[in-house]
């Protein structure tokens, strides 16, 4: 049987709670070396008596018998009375001693005095009824202080809350099923969609596309799209399910231009555009790491369009750009920047003139009346601009307009095929 063992540990905050009486928690969310994560709430009085434990059961890494040997971290012992201040200033003690604990050798790490205290318990996964009338307040610790960077001190952080669009039925034990109308508190936002979340004593992840925020329909941390592009390569196939989705390959490089909450991101593989799940993604030039950022699911969340009996309480949806839009946008930006598919590259001289002054077009473009023969137009004479190349005036037409070019060219080839044969 395969040994299970601690292989992170992150540590996320601190709860403040009201049941039996006021006192702090610590959150910490334990990922096991067989991908499974849990989040636990241990105090710090628990946390150093642990400490103390560990201590006496390897005395020599201790340092009890010559302080040179020592290996395992320092803990200072909790004070009489805790305070929030006291409570959110070990923070980056507690981060750096759990980092430095699951780094020591595998004997002291992966010891059962060790996995015994990192365990989910009941009471982890069913935390004690809160008071009727207070509430358990939760503050996130920053990601700086969290990776031990103290140069810069911030407050705490308060958890955002979102409101439920539609029922949910989780599909696995790391999810919770909620209903419409919920009121949840987001802990963490992972790029790939899933959102790790607490409604009253649940905790757990939900899909972001079932997730609303409650100021107004739009996501405030959204960023705005990037045709410029980010190379990421696929590390999974994916097959589209939607019109406005890529089919793509294990290992095909593509180009992200939209990244979104969703997990959905809008990605560009030569003149298409489309969504692909961002699970499946990873960046050109960046080393896989595992330890830290794992696959939280092994499927993507389910979109926002695929959700039945949607609620909102904005009178306005969300606004989303259609596939049409991100492609034209795309075109554009490709054609002004000399890199659209079949078109000539650009060169320093050419790059201050206006696409509609293609030099493939210039063959077709009658000379202006009063013209020299050196080309130059005379001082008064009318400037005829030449003719748009068929790509561009698509380009730049509505969509309608598309709709009946593409209708008349489907007729025009059904009548070309209803010809008779005269050979």
């Amino acid at each position: 049987m395969e040994e299970i063992y601690v292989r992170h540990v992150e540590f996320l905050g601190f709860e403040k709670r009201f049941f039996p009486s006021q006192h702090y928690v610590y959150m910490l969310m334990v990922k096991w070396n067989n991908l499974s994560e849990k989040l636990i709430y241990r105090g710090y009085p628990e946390i150093y008596t642990f400490h103390k434990s560990l201590m006496e059961m390897f005395p020599i890494e201790a340092g009890d018998i010559d302080k040179k040997d020592r290996i395992i971290p320092a803990l200072p012992a909790p004070k009489w009375l805790d305070s929030q201040k006291s409570t959110e200033t070990r923070q980056s003690t507690l981060a750096e001693y759990c980092h430095s604990l699951i780094n020591l050798p595998p004997k002291i790490s992966r010891c059962q005095l060790v996995c015994n205290f990192f365990k989910v318990r009941p009471e982890d996964e069913n935390p004690p009824a809160q008071q009727p009338f207070k509430r358990n307040e939760a503050i996130v610790m920053s990601t700086d202080k969290a990776r031990g960077n103290t140069s810069e001190i911030s407050g705490p952080i308060i958890l955002e809350s979102y409101r439920v669009i539609s029922d949910y039925s989780k599909t696995s034990k790391y999810e919770i099923n909620l209903l419409t109308g919920d009121l949840v508190e987001i802990v963490e936002k992972s790029p790939n969609g899933w959102w790790f979340c607490q409604c009253d004593i649940k905790r757990g992840w939900v899909p972001a596309s079932y997730l609303e925020p409650l100021d107004g329909p739009e996501e405030p941390e959204d960023a705005d799209p990037n045709y410029a592009g980010e190379l990421y390569i696929t590390t999974q196939a994916y097959k589209a399910a939607q019109d406005d989705e890529l089919t793509l390959e294990t290992g095909e490089t593509i180009e992200v231009i939209h990244k979104l909450l969703d997990g959905w991101w809008v990605v560009r593989k030569g003149e298409e555009t489309g969504h692909f799940p961002s699970m499946f993604l990873h960046k050109t030039g960046e080393k896989k790491e595992m330890e830290e950022n794992v696959i939280r699911r092994q499927i993507p969340p389910p979109r926002r369009s695929t959700i039945r009996n949607a609620q909102s309480i904005h009178g306005k949806g969300r606004k989303g750009i259609s596939q049409n839009t991100y492609r034209r946008n795309s075109r554009r930006f490709l054609l002004q920047k000399g890199d659209w598919p079949n078109q000539p590259r650009k060169t320093s001289n050419d790059a201050t003139q206006s696409p509609l002054q293609e030099k493939e077009n210039g063959d077709n473009i009658p000379k202006p009346a009063g013209s020299s023969p050196g080309g130059e137009l005379k001082k008064g004479a009318p400037f005829i601009p030449p003719r748009p190349s068929p790509e561009l005036i698509m380009e730049r037409c509505t969509e309608n307009t598309c709709k009946k070019v593409a209708e008349g060219w489907r007729c025009h080839w059904r009548a070309f095929e209803c010809m008779p044969d005269t050979g």
